[in-house]
């Protein structure tokens, strides 16, 4: 078969450079746009922080011959940048700028480390007690088998130990602060607590047996069952299993938070409610004023006005466009950034208004990506990079703008509401119920429908579920 050549049409949708810039800043939360560009302005010597100053360029007749030899207008460089201004004046300059100090600690795994080096061990017990200790978990939990902890300590410490010393030095650990630490599961944990609490107090030995012999009943919640074998009262299990609900379940837990790595929360817009009216500002602090390089320019100007007939002169003119380019590309992206994101969250303030003005969240709307596209004219996707960790500074808090979309859930009487209102009266109810006597999904269905919402049982059972709700079983009390 032989090759022919033919031409043919073909359409094609492509992003420039530019939209995929801006899709990318447009889903950047305020807290990281200073470090983009501060980036920007790194790799990118023609763009500058500060505000623009006016400037007068003129032109002779001679230089404007030039100019139009070239494939570009050396005007559209040279010219004040004052469009592209990007900064918000939402604050005054006497405003203190509040930043909220964050504090840290050593891990867990450091305290027990210090603690261990207190200790008489010869070199090859605190190997395994230190290899013990870094094989702990972020919650203070030994998860792995003696038995592989002994291999490793052989194939990568070339030290040969027994289970039986590993097991010992594991004893010597499990004595350590903060108590529980080293547990190879939940009831030991809760265990080596209840044993350091014991001092002959009847109702924390009581805690221990159940513990001991009938952990499992207890998880299960099977109380009667727990009385009868241990053969107590109602009175007796409640005061040992509250013993037992002050041990905690994640000894390292509170050793994590202090070490985690924090996110401090900037609001990206705030929302204020005066005389019934709302009012919406975009926070411009972390969006410096951008300009273009003063001395980019006036290479340039020096290179408009040379020969700039040889190939280095050319080479370097490219060069210098290529700059000036991404300078303007940039700080137009900033600014389209700004105002979409204005665009964006004043459709959706004017949409739940009255949740602003009275901070009801039975006042949701039902609200999705595709309502508020409709209304600024973008495309879903625009609107989902613009919810995506940003935040709103109310009358209520700091609210993540995800919060404000639910989908919408029609009442008996034809109305539509959002689920986020039907979760708050389901939570409400899970609240005021008898802990004795907990509402199951089915009776809570029942309760949902008198009050108009037509919801089956198993949309009972996934709202609790998103609201992290245990079922009824699970939340009895005594």
């Amino acid at each position: 078969m032989a090759l022919k050549q033919y031409l043919s049409h073909k359409m094609e949708q492509r992003l420039s450079p530019q939209q995929i810039q801006l899709m990318k800043l447009l889903q950047v939360p305020t807290m990281e746009l200073e470090t983009r560009i501060k980036q920007e302005i790194e790799e990118n010597p023609a763009l500058e922080e500060g505000a623009e100053e006016k400037e007068e360029d003129e032109f002779d007749d001679e230089q404007e011959e030039d100019e139009k030899e070239e494939d570009f207008n050396i005007d559209d460089y040279l010219a004040d940048d004052a469009d592209y201004k990007t900064q918000v004046n939402n604050t005054s300059k006497d405003d203190e700028e509040k930043v909220i100090p964050l504090s840290g600690s050593k891990s867990f795994q450091e305290r027990l480390t210090t603690q261990l080096k207190m200790r008489k061990l010869n070199d090859t017990q605190f190997v395994i007690a230190d290899t013990l200790i870094g094989n702990l978990d972020e919650s203070g939990y030994l998860n792995r088998e003696i038995e592989a902890i002994v291999d490793d300590l052989a194939f990568s410490m070339n030290i040969s130990a027994t289970e039986e010393e590993v097991e010992k030095i594991l004893s010597l650990i499990q004595e350590m602060d903060p108590a529980g630490i080293g547990a190879r599961d939940l009831r030991e944990c809760l265990l080596l607590q209840i044993d350091r609490r014991q001092n002959g107090d009847i109702t924390r030995f009581t805690a221990k047996k159940i513990l001991e012999d009938h952990f499992e009943e207890f998880t299960k919640k099977h109380y009667k069952k727990i009385m009868k074998k241990l053969e107590i009262n109602n009175e007796d299990l409640k005061e040992a299993i509250d013993e037992i609900v002050k041990l905690n379940p994640k000894p390292g837990g509170s050793s994590k938070e202090a070490t985690g790595n924090y996110q401090q929360i900037v609001p990206d817009f705030g929302v204020t409610e005066n005389d019934g009216k709302l009012s919406l500002t975009i926070n411009g602090r972390n969006a410096p004023e951008l300009k273009v390089s003063g001395a980019y320019k006036n290479m340039l100007r020096g290179y408009a006005e040379g020969a700039k007939s040889s190939k280095t002169d050319k080479e370097a003119l490219t060069f210098i466009k290529q700059k000036l380019d991404g300078a303007k590309w940039f700080i137009d992206a900033i600014k389209q950034r700004q105002n979409t994101l204005l665009l964006t969250m004043d459709a959706i303030m004017n949409y739940q208004k009255q949740y602003f003005l009275t901070g009801d969240e039975t006042k949701l709307r039902p609200m999705i990506l595709k309502d508020i596209a409709e209304i600024v004219n973008l495309d879903i996707s625009t609107i989902s990079r613009v919810a995506n960790s940003k935040y709103v500074q109310t009358e209520q808090g700091v609210i993540s703008l995800k919060y404000f979309f639910s989908e919408s859930l029609s009442t008996s009487s034809g109305e539509e509401v959002s689920t986020r209102e039907v979760k708050k009266i389901l939570s409400e109810a899970v609240n005021a119920e008898e802990k004795r006597k907990p509402l199951t999904d089915e009776k809570l269905a029942i309760l949902l429908k008198d009050k108009g919402y037509n919801i089956a049982r198993r949309t009972v059972a996934k709202y609790r579920e998103q609201l992290n709700i245990p079922v009824a079983r699970l939340r009895k009390e005594l």
